[in-house]
């Protein structure tokens, strides 16, 4: 280090000699350069590999969220059909119950009037259960 203050004191009355120190300065400053620029590209493309798995795993994660969504869209429609299922079958039930005790009115009016005993029936012993 000590020699290169020398030799540039010495040659500093000389044009040539700054020109000739200069020239392989700038040659090692556009190296130094170029080495920054590679190191830089390198980090990136590491960086870049050591995300693509996390990237990877969050797409599917991502994917698997919309599946999810999508069943229980499937489900809740799934519901409402069951729901409006047994609405009917409850009406029909209604419907068929009035219809056989509007048919057991007059059995049982002419059992009072000639004063029959009356026949025990099997759904008395278990009433049916209503939905509310």
């Amino acid at each position: 280090m000590q020699s290169i203050a020398g030799t540039v004191r010495g040659a500093a009355g000389r044009s040539e000699l700054p020109s000739a120190l200069v020239a392989p300065m700038q040659r090692q400053l556009e190296l130094v350069n170029e080495i920054v620029d590679r190191e830089r590209a390198l980090r990136a493309e590491v960086f870049g590999r050591l995300l693509d798995p996390i990237d990877a795993v969050l797409d599917l994660l991502e994917e698997s969220g919309k599946t999810i969504r999508a069943q229980a869209d499937a489900l809740a429609e799934a519901a409402a059909a069951l729901e409006q299922t047994a609405k009917l079958m409850q009406t029909q039930a209604d419907a068929y119950e009035r219809t056989i005790r509007g048919m057991r009115e007059p059995a049982d009016l002419a059992r009072k009037v000639s004063r029959a005993k009356p026949r025990p029936r099997a759904s008395a012993a278990k009433p049916a259960k209503k939905r509310s």
